[in-house]
């Protein structure tokens, strides 16, 4: 048996990097995923690879709409939904005086906005099947100072408060809500520096290393799962020692 027999999870972003690897353990579990995203080739490849046991559709996390279309298709699909893995985000790192407005309202949208639709979106769905769990990912970034990364950072530390408030909201409906915080994770996201920038960062890691998504994806579905029934409201890093 395993932990996710009969469990139904949404993970946005959910077509590569951190969502793609907690797709996978899910299904090796026993559980069913509905991955949204806006890589509709990278999507559809990873549901077939998943078989039956996973759905793909095109998402914007920033459309009320595509979250309504992506709980019912998850309901239409299995029959109910128990968790959700708000996953997908945005990271384009700039100082405070490189940023502009547009910059840093895209980021509030896709990494904030994009959180808090889907954290509404599911909870009907969530109290229908008895209870769930939600996983919002955040960042070392929201959980202290982030050098070059202002509107990233902005958005992390709101996730951060967004969870809380949240899991005080929905202790009564049996949903419990929890962040997770990675360092440096060994996926696309961080191409977005140059392999210098990516040395250094590791070099104020304390273990020397990057993490992986597959070390990310076991925390999460620690917390999606009944093993952390009696977790919620909580923030945890897995940064290899960098906030310490």
């Amino acid at each position: 048996m395993g932990r996710f027999d009969g469990k139904v999870v949404l993970i946005s972003g959910g077509a590569r990097g951190q969502g793609a690897a907690e797709a996978r353990m899910l299904v090796a579990e026993g559980g069913r995923v509905v991955l949204g995203d806006l890589l509709e080739a990278e999507g559809r490849a990873l549901a077939a690879e998943l078989g039956p046991s996973a759905l793909f559709l095109r998402q914007d996390v920033t459309e009320e709409a595509d979250w309504a279309r992506a709980v019912a298709a998850a309901v239409e699909a299995f029959g109910a939904l128990h968790g959700l893995v708000n996953n997908a985000g945005i990271y384009v790192p700039r100082t405070l005086m490189e940023t502009d407005a547009a910059l840093f309202e895209r980021h509030m949208r896709v990494n904030q906005l994009g959180c808090f639709l889907g954290m509404k979106a599911v909870v009907p769905a969530m109290e229908r099947a008895g209870g769930g769990a939600i996983v919002n990912i955040s960042s070392v970034a929201g959980l202290r100072g982030s050098p070059g990364a202002i509107a990233y950072s902005a958005t992390k530390w709101a996730l951060r408060g967004m969870t809380k408030a949240a899991a005080l909201d929905l202790a009564p409906r049996g949903i419990r809500v929890n962040s997770v915080h990675p360092g440096p994770i060994d996926t696309e996201m961080l191409k977005v520096r140059t392999p210098e920038q990516n040395r250094a960062r590791v070099e104020l890691v304390p273990m020397k290393r990057m993490g992986t998504a597959e070390e990310v994806a076991k925390l999460v579905l620690f917390l999606l799962s009944d093993d952390s029934a009696y977790i919620t409201g909580a923030e945890v890093a897995i940064d290899g020692g960098a906030t310490l």
